[in-house]
């Protein structure tokens, strides 16, 4: 058996990744369905399901799916994501204990399930009613053998009873009015709140980008005390000192943070300084308690406690360096999606007399004005990709090393053809166009995407022929399934085309395609096909290694051995570890793109938050 290591570029996976099937559409519908005989058929299955769950006939429940439904379930029938198939494992899953009270509806549609609009049924968004809490929920219904039944249902609990969100009508007061000795203004307030003085924090987080502060929003609008700490002198220093043209390739409409939406004056693509200053301000805005110039120099956690002790270095902008010990009671890993940059110990580095030689993550932009310099990189992905085009402006004479094959989609196919039924300009609220995203079980999500990289390919079909044609390989994704599978799954391997393909194409930026560096020269590099190139600077985009191995540099092998490989899917179509249990008491990991970090911040918030109020197990 072909491990995932050995697998194709496009196949390839992180280890402990499962290679989910694509699911297999129903049987496309026959005749238009109005809205009257949905409505009449959602009413019809909720008012059964209900009455099934009161009497605990699980049989009853499954019999409303069709044989191969799918139920998704993200924290209301366990504390735990867990998508089961089949009649007989909705059974079990339902057997083996629930919380759920109740659903009803909220409003329902008729829609395409299948971006050909072959495929056609009742789409019913349903509030969940659980033991400890409410979310939403869809339901996607499918004529089958004469009746409506569910294809696909999804189930959440991200709201509970024992806390309300501190917004709209339970927002703070703000203010101390009437006659009081020590009354503080709202500054004292916040200096005495941040600084932690006589209290710890029940929740650590170490990382202050957008996962970091994302899930501290969260915990801040449930009254959880939290604290934020990161290396960096300045929140959005991880965005701030990134390569100098770096801007999101996501547009602004699917990336919103949470409470906070960026302006409609906000330009569709961010550039990395303009998020910096985003994410420092959304600190501000949202008081949230962040210690910055601050590192973890300790931690170990007591299981009799269920506690951590940690020691805090925090250097002061006056200089002086605190050290503080503290007893949070659970600690998020928000360190970003990877772990440990990935640069291979190249032999004959040590040689090289160039001026440059580095990762790309500490690449900060190409030196101006060198016309006639040589530039090697070293990777064919999104980083490779815009710092190769960052090189070529600037003069260089640069060559692509592209050792494998890249799944390559044009940023206009990412708007008009990826996001365009759920995020874009004018579309559904956020909040909705998440649900609608994370509510399809990932084998159905898969198959969709299957479908949506047979549109894109036709649609970048120049691009994709003229990058072929000079010899820079590209793919489709796992099963041809496209770039986001291949993010799911292992986490890279794709570039969002925002201009380098057509320098490649008219050969304006060289490739190199299917040999890998042999040695460093003290000029250059030489491949092991026996290619050698000249270089002045050499950058190597050669990507991270598991999020599990920051975890080991952080907390130590005791600690990371109870934790999984990190990112890709389990045998259910959930991600591995991540906004879920970890594998070791008290310890979550969180990240993803701004979109990913905006959903499930609020899912691990609520978990870590029923742990503190004693409902659900530690």
């Amino acid at each position: 058996m072909a491990t995932a290591d050995s697998l194709p570029s496009s196949q390839r996976r992180v280890p402990g990744s499962v290679d989910i099937p694509l699911a297999k559409w129903p049987i496309p519908s026959k005749g238009d369905i109005s809205i009257g005989d949905a409505s009449e058929a959602a009413d019809k299955a909720v008012d059964s399901f209900n009455t099934s769950l009161s009497k605990g006939d699980y049989n009853a429940i499954a019999d409303l799916f069709v044989e191969g439904g799918y139920w998704r379930d993200h924290l209301a029938v366990t504390w735990d994501f867990r998508t089961v198939k089949g009649r007989t494992q909705i059974v079990s899953f339902l057997e083996g204990g629930h919380r759920l009270t109740k659903i009803s509806i909220d409003k329902v549609q008729v829609v395409p399930f299948r971006a050909d609009a072959s495929v056609e049924g009742i789409q019913v968004f349903i509030n969940v009613f659980a033991k400890y809490g409410t979310g939403p929920g869809v339901a996607r219904l499918i004529h089958d053998d004469g009746q409506w039944k569910i294809w696909t249902f999804y189930t959440t609990m991200n709201a509970l009873s024992s806390r309300k969100e501190s917004i709209g009508p339970n927002r703070p007061i703000g203010a101390q009015h009437g006659y009081r000795e020590d009354r503080r203004n709202w500054v004292e307030r916040r200096q005495e709140e941040i600084s932690f003085e006589n209290r710890d924090p029940d929740v650590l987080i170490i990382g202050c980008g957008q996962a970091g502060l994302s899930v501290h929003a969260r915990l801040k609008m449930l009254n959880v005390a939290t604290l934020a700490i990161d290396v960096s002198d300045e929140v959005g220093d991880a965005w701030r000192k990134r390569y100098h043209q770096l801007v999101l390739h996501d547009p602004v409409w699917y990336d919103h943070m949470p409470y906070l939406k960026f302006p409609e004056f906000w330009p569709v693509f961010t550039p990395k300084d303009k998020m910096a200053d985003f994410l420092k301000s959304y600190a501000e805005f949202l008081e949230l308690n962040v210690w910055n110039s601050t590192s973890l120099e300790s931690s170990s956690w007591d299981g009799e406690k269920k506690q951590w002790t940690v020691v805090l270095k925090r250097k002061h902008k006056d200089g002086a360096v605190e050290t503080r010990t503290m007893y949070p009671k659970h600690i998020i890993q928000a360190t970003g999606h990877s772990g440990k940059k990935n640069f291979p110990e190249f032999k004959g580095v040590e040689n090289f007399k160039g001026d440059v030689l580095c990762h790309s993550s500490d690449f900060r932009g190409a030196k101006k004005n060198t016309k006639g310099r040589k530039a090697v990189v070293i990777g064919a992905c999104n980083s490779a990709m815009d710092i190769s085009q960052d090189f070529y402006e600037s003069g260089y004479d640069v060559t692509v090393v592209q050792r494998s094959s890249t799944t390559v989609m044009s940023s206009r196919a990412v708007l008009e053809i990826l996001l365009s039924t759920t995020y874009y300009e004018g579309g559904p609220p956020v909040e909705e166009a998440d649900l609608l995203t994370w509510s399809s079980p990932s084998e159905v999500y898969k198959a969709a995407l299957y479908d949506v990289t047979a549109l894109q390919q036709e649609f970048d079909q120049s691009i994709l022929e003229g990058l072929n044609r000079v010899g820079f390989e590209t793919d489709k994704g796992p099963m041809d399934c496209g770039l986001w599978a291949k993010y799911m799954q292992r986490g890279g391997g794709y570039y969002i085309d925002v201009g380098t393909s057509q320098l490649i194409i008219d050969g304006k930026v060289k490739v190199h395609h299917g040999a890998s560096v042999a040695e460093i020269l003290p000029y250059g590099v030489r491949l092991d096909d026996g290619i050698e190139l000249e270089a002045d600077e050499i950058v190597c985009a050669t990507g991270y290694q598991n999020m599990r191995t920051t975890t080991e540099a952080i907390f130590g092998e005791a600690v990371a051995s109870k934790v999984p490989n990190v990112w890709g899917y389990d045998k259910e179509g959930e991600a591995n570890v991540m906004w879920r249990p970890s594998g070791h008491p008290g310890l979550w990991l969180h990240g993803g793109n701004l979109a990913v970090c905006r959903y499930f911040s609020r899912l691990l918030a609520v978990q870590i938050a029923a742990q503190l109020d004693g409902i659900s197990p530690v």
